[in-house]
């Protein structure tokens, strides 16, 4: 084959990947509205705002259909090799955990709404779940930035950022059994909170895996399975 025919081969395979990562740029926007909208939901407590993220989520839903479908085809026309194949694969389990974060998004819109329909309310004392959610949905943009510009000192920052949701996690479920042991009549309210913010901790914890993809498709190191000081100490250093 000439060289110029290689050479307009490879420039429409760039092409393609690029596209690719703006895909998977475009759906992370869309989770990223998705959990800010269920929280103001939750906040506010108001049904319709809630009832938007129910909606929204088919959206995410064909997102993921569609970049995996082009993600196939790339696969089995391309055959890419090395950080091609990195990149292919990496997209693949992003889209995959993004989707799950806009499923936690429509778990804490659901919560609000039984909440509002069993005439509850959103007290002070709920506000560390808030916290939490500031928390996460700096993680997931921090997960989605480091994806972009293929960070991998800010992809270890995200993975790094999990404890401290982690943390904050155990902190609202010990408020909430606090508070339903002192007053039964908000057992059903608290449940609730318990609920969401288990929904928000996964989503920090599926923000996490994006971090460690990033890590995996620019330094070619599945950082999974060890701890974060040991892959520091073999990535970084």
């Amino acid at each position: 084959m000439p060289d110029y025919q290689n050479q307009n081969l490879s420039l429409r395979f760039d092409e393609e990947l690029a596209d690719l990562r703006n895909q998977v740029l475009k759906m992370g926007g869309l989770v990223e509205q998705q959990i800010q909208r269920a929280t103001d939901a939750l906040r506010k407590l108001d049904i319709a705002e809630a009832e938007v993220v129910s909606e929204n989520d088919r959206y995410i839903n064909g997102f993921e259909v569609t970049i995996d479908e082009t993600c196939t085809r790339i696969l089995v026309r391309r055959q890419p090799a090395a950080s091609d194949l990195r990149l292919v694969i990496a997209v693949i389990k992003t889209i995959t955990d993004l989707e799950r974060i806009g499923d936690e998004a429509q778990r804490i819109a659901k919560m609000a709404i039984h909440i509002a329909e069993n005439d509850g309310v959103f007290h002070n004392r709920y506000l560390g779940i808030i916290h939490l959610s500031e928390h996460v949905i700096k993680m997931v943009h921090d997960a989605l930035d480091s994806f972009a510009r293929l960070d991998t000192d800010a992809a270890f920052d995200v993975v790094r950022d999990d404890e401290k949701a982690d943390i904050e996690y155990q902190a609202v479920m010990r408020q909430m059994l606090t508070y339903m042991m002192e007053d039964p009549r908000t057992i059903s309210e608290c449940l609730d909170i318990m609920q969401a913010a288990r929904a928000f901790e996964r989503i920090g914890d599926h923000a996490m895996n994006i971090g460690e993809y990033v890590i995996f498709l620019v330094k070619g190191k599945d950082i999974r399975h060890i701890s974060i000081e040991d892959a520091e100490k073999d990535i970084l250093t």
